[in-house]
């Protein structure tokens, strides 16, 4: 089973994901060392998925940005630009994703991106509880299985996630060292779908 097919279902059988405005289920996450160019990938993702453009040091990051959300656009794919509110409304980006420590700024962007989708990062319960109640649409949450990324860094488990994504009034996302294989392990933890980046291209 895909990684696309698996998220699909796991954001039927979430009471957050049917209660909330409707998000997508599978997220690509870019990465300047890891997914340099997204383009292929943006090329290969279902129509309906999200994209979370990262590569906040690159330069020439807006125009980058342009260029892939063009490519959303003709892909039917939801682009959230991170970090950077301001150029998302420039953009006209489908809305923002927050690192952790920036999601009590949810709030304020939607007050200036009317029905923008504001995501939050989170690494635990209580940054899920607080994105909810600064007016993040979504979280997050990672890592659940190791990562290339930190390799040898703590990971929530399959358990721990299931405890904070059925608690959650938001839909979680599940990120961090998913596969084809282990992502089956969180079937019936409420996870409203799966994000990230080796995993999904």
């Amino acid at each position: 089973m895909s990684l696309a097919t698996l998220a699909a279902q796991l954001n039927i059988a979430s009471r957050q994901a049917r209660s909330a405005r409707a998000v997508p289920s599978l997220w690509l996450l870019s990465d300047a060392q890891r997914l340099a160019d997204p383009r292929p990938a943006l090329r290969r993702l279902p129509p309906g998925s999200g994209f979370i453009f990262r590569h906040y040091e690159t330069e020439g990051r807006e125009a980058l940005a342009r260029e892939l959300l063009a490519l959303c656009r003709q892909r039917r794919i939801h682009f959230l630009l991170a970090g950077d509110w301001r150029m998302a409304l420039r953009l006209r980006a489908d809305g923002v994703h927050l690192p952790e420590y920036l999601a009590h700024r949810a709030r304020a962007i939607h007050a200036a991106m009317p029905g923008a989708l504001v995501s939050a990062a989170a690494h635990h319960a209580r940054a899920v509880h607080r994105a909810r109640i600064n007016g993040a649409d979504m979280v997050l949450l990672s890592p659940i299985f190791a990562t290339q990324s930190h390799p040898g860094g703590a990971a929530l488990g399959a358990v721990r996630f299931t405890a904070i994504a059925r608690t959650s009034r938001l839909p979680v996302m599940a990120l961090g060292g998913l596969n084809a294989r282990n992502a089956r392990r969180l079937k019936g933890s409420g996870a409203a779908g799966l994000a990230g980046i080796s995993g999904i291209i």
